[in-house]
């Protein structure tokens, strides 16, 4: 009987055992975190200006997410108008960074007029110079959870709290060039129109200038001027025209190779340009053609268009490598800031270079790729999922 009553302890512990070994084997438990708390800004009302781009607007601070054990957390600043909810995939946020996160800690984080100007342009796209109301929140989520774990933890969220905030548009923060030329109203502008022309921006302020024209004319005429009208304009130097490089005021500068986009960069102190035609391709193991042939982008024209005078191509794409393509021989080429390869973020404008690193697309899916280069200074490419 005893040694009956042994086996029978026996086998009881060894079930046990495998019990805890598989318990063990599970992913480590974290409780659900309270709702962290956003202590500032709480209220408030602000006045962007593209004058102060660069200073800071506001100390961001939040208390910490609280999961029962140190979690290295990402927290966003989040925003919306309003008049609408915090729902979907794609809310307009600023990053905060990564934090390890643990009860009773409290972190800031030095918020920029020209970071939350943006944020606030991604609420409301038209809120250029309009005074409108907009709720903001702190989220925090723990980052590289594994999708199959049966102990994700969800989201945590701050209280909203509501803020007037009029915003500027992103182009009055840097210097400009206008560039009117015969090519202006079969490019979405107006022939020979300084207030109606493209741009040229200066990323440091410096007097020096980049940008793309799209210049839809056979036998492209232009010139330069500082301001938009006719006061102090420049073309070429050469009286027949003729590309020297040198600005001066005796012509219409007259690019050689017909109707396209071209890529011009003026020295305004140094009285020099240069000018050269280039292609707007999406190239990349992402798209159907591989890396061996380029798709074209498409530069829009229509004024109703929210893509209007940027560059767009609708397309099926993989969850693969990409890079926008600029000349045939690979020598010009745009991608990643960094220059590293990196997965984009779909429907935001993620910023990018002239000689980036490869993208990737984040999801295979049918997308409107949208390149917009009107702004040197911030050239920038979206993809929005179809």
């Amino acid at each position: 009987m005893k040694s009956l009553i042994r086996k029978i302890s026996l086998l009881a512990f060894i079930a046990f055992g495998f019990y805890s070994c598989s318990e063990d084997s599970k992913d480590p438990i974290g409780k659900a975190s309270e709702d962290i708390t956003l202590t500032n800004p709480t209220s408030g009302s602000f006045s962007l200006l593209a004058s102060n781009a660069g200073e800071e607007i506001f100390v961001a601070s939040w208390t910490s997410a609280d999961f029962g054990y140190q979690a290295a957390t990402n927290y966003k600043l989040q925003m919306v108008k309003a008049t609408e909810t915090f729902t979907g995939d794609n809310i307009p946020s600023l990053d905060l960074g990564n934090y390890s996160s643990l009860a009773g800690a409290s972190f800031t984080k030095s918020v920029t007029v020209r970071q939350f100007n943006a944020l606030t342009l991604a609420a409301n796209p038209s809120g250029i110079g309009v005074t409108d109301s907009y709720k903001v929140r702190v989220v925090g989520t723990i980052p590289g959870q594994l999708s199959t774990s049966d102990n994700n933890l969800p989201d945590v969220v701050s209280q909203e709290v509501t803020v007037t905030v009029t915003a500027y548009d992103a182009f009055d923060e840097f210097d400009r060039l206008y560039v009117p030329g015969n090519f202006g109203s079969a490019s979405g502008y107006a022939d020979w129109a300084p207030s109606n022309a493209p741009k040229l921006f200066s990323k440091a302020n410096d007097g020096k200038y980049e940008g793309f024209v799209w210049m839809n004319n056979p036998s492209p005429e232009f010139k330069f001027t500082p301001v938009p009208d006719w006061v102090g304009d420049k073309g070429e130097s050469n009286p027949s025209g003729a590309f020297t490089g040198v600005l001066g005021t005796a012509s219409n500068i007259k690019p050689a190779d017909g109707a396209g986009t071209y890529f011009l960069t003026v020295n305004w102190p140094a009285q020099t340009y240069t000018m050269a035609k280039r292609q707007v391709a999406m190239i990349g193991q992402a798209t159907p053609n591989g890396w061996g042939t380029p798709t074209y982008m498409t530069f829009d024209t229509n004024p109703s268009s929210p893509y209007y005078r940027m560059f767009t191509l609708d397309l099926a794409l993989t969850a693969d490598e990409f890079l926008i393509r600029l000349k045939d021989d690979w020598s010009e080429k745009m991608g990643t800031v960094s220059g590293n390869t990196q997965t984009l973020t779909a429907t935001t404008a993620n910023s990018i270079k002239i000689g980036g690193g490869n993208m990737k697309v984040p999801t295979a899916g049918n997308y409107k790729i949208v390149l917009d280069v009107r702004n040197s200074a911030n050239y920038n490419l979206r993809l929005i999922p179809n």
